[in-house]
């Protein structure tokens, strides 16, 4: 009889868990946070302990990077989980000699990894972007979770008094000053909703159309889109989005079979379709199969378990680096152009 699937796995890391952030104030509240706090609370029971620790903020309740490593605990006694882009080649600094791995959402931020370090990228896109850069590094694919709270039932018949909902953060200049005022002209009720929400579920299930396009954004910040979970929550909450293809959003978006290409090549091919949809968003929602496939690839319980894998991974690397074994690199590109080259100089004398 072939073993049953395993499941909710007690305890695969044998080291505690501590994920990093800079701090959980509304001074840091951002997607990534969300994230970050999601996985801390998915992984509980997966080690014999997980916790949120802050580096630059002093949180009421959360332990202080500052504080722990000065504490006399030897240097293997937990795994640390580093994420924040800008602020990963600084704490792998401090944390030198100690378990770690970089939980790596947006990529492009032009750092390297010592030798050695895993990665548990949250998109294929991310994860492409590692294993170019640090191709001898553990890798894992570790998408993100989407909150229980998009996946409402039937969530496609409720009654959806927003035809157009935009949200202003990362959208682009097309959208809020030429589409969105060509869709108002076509007599469509259009919300543009600024700041944070605190209950962005809800939001999603009185629209019928959702719009997202965050190129422009990402590439005048020079990382990319490392995930993006609005498009996705958007599709579990039975919206028809309209997206951007770029980074990560090619992971999930199939364009013309999940979501649909938002700036395709004219004004008036977006405000004709995005018409249609509003009007018959039957016809333009994902063929339910295939959107229940993608959901299902990022419900708690799928990614909690890989999580457990990717733990596995991670402390059994671990286990091996700190009993002594050397930790395999790769040359840097200038070397392996420049040894190329020295191979034709020698090879043609």
């Amino acid at each position: 009889m072939p073993a049953a699937p395993r499941l909710w796995l007690p305890e695969v890391s044998s080291r505690p868990l501590r994920f990093l952030v800079p701090g959980t104030g509304s001074r840091f509240r951002c997607g990534g946070l969300s994230v970050e706090l999601q996985t801390a609370r998915l992984c509980q029971g997966l080690a014999p302990d997980v916790e949120v620790v802050t580096y630059r903020a002093r949180d009421s309740g959360r332990p202080f990077l500052r504080d722990l490593l000065a504490a006399p605990e030897p240097p293997d006694a937990a795994l640390w989980i580093v994420s924040w882009g800008f602020h990963v080649p600084q704490l792998l600094r401090q944390l030198q000699g100690r378990p770690v791995a970089y939980h790596a959402h947006s990529s492009g931020y032009g750092f390297d990894l010592p030798a050695g370090v895993p990665v548990l990228a949250v998109s294929r896109n991310t994860l492409g972007y590692w294993g170019n850069r640090s191709p001898r590094s553990p890798l894992q694919w570790v998408p993100n979770p989407l909150d229980p709270a998009f996946m409402a039932p039937s969530a496609s018949g409720l009654d959806r008094p927003l035809d157009v909902l935009v949200q202003q953060r990362k959208s682009s200049a097309y959208v809020r000053d030429q589409l969105l005022p060509a869709l108002q002209r076509q007599g469509l009720h259009v919300e543009l909703q600024q700041g944070w929400v605190d209950d962005l579920a809800a939001l999603f299930r009185r629209a019928r159309v959702v719009l997202y396009d965050s190129a422009d954004h990402w590439r005048r910040a020079g990382v990319s889109e490392g995930f993006g979970l609005p498009p996705l929550e958007a599709l579990a909450s039975g919206c028809v989005v309209f997206s951007s293809i770029n980074h990560a959003l090619a992971d999930t978006l199939d364009p013309g079979q999940i979501a649909w290409q938002i700036g395709r090549g004219t004004l008036s091919a977006d405000v004709e379709r995005i018409a249609s949809a509003v009007r018959n968003p039957q016809q333009w929602r994902p063929d339910p199969a295939g959107l229940q496939q993608l959901l299902a690839a990022h419900q708690e319980e799928a990614v909690r378990q890989r999580w457990a894998d990717a733990l596995a991974v991670v402390n059994d690397h671990w286990d091996r680096l700190l009993a002594g074994e050397p930790a395999l690199s790769s040359l840097a590109p200038w070397r392996l152009r420049w040894g190329r080259r020295l191979s034709r100089l020698l090879g043609s004398s």
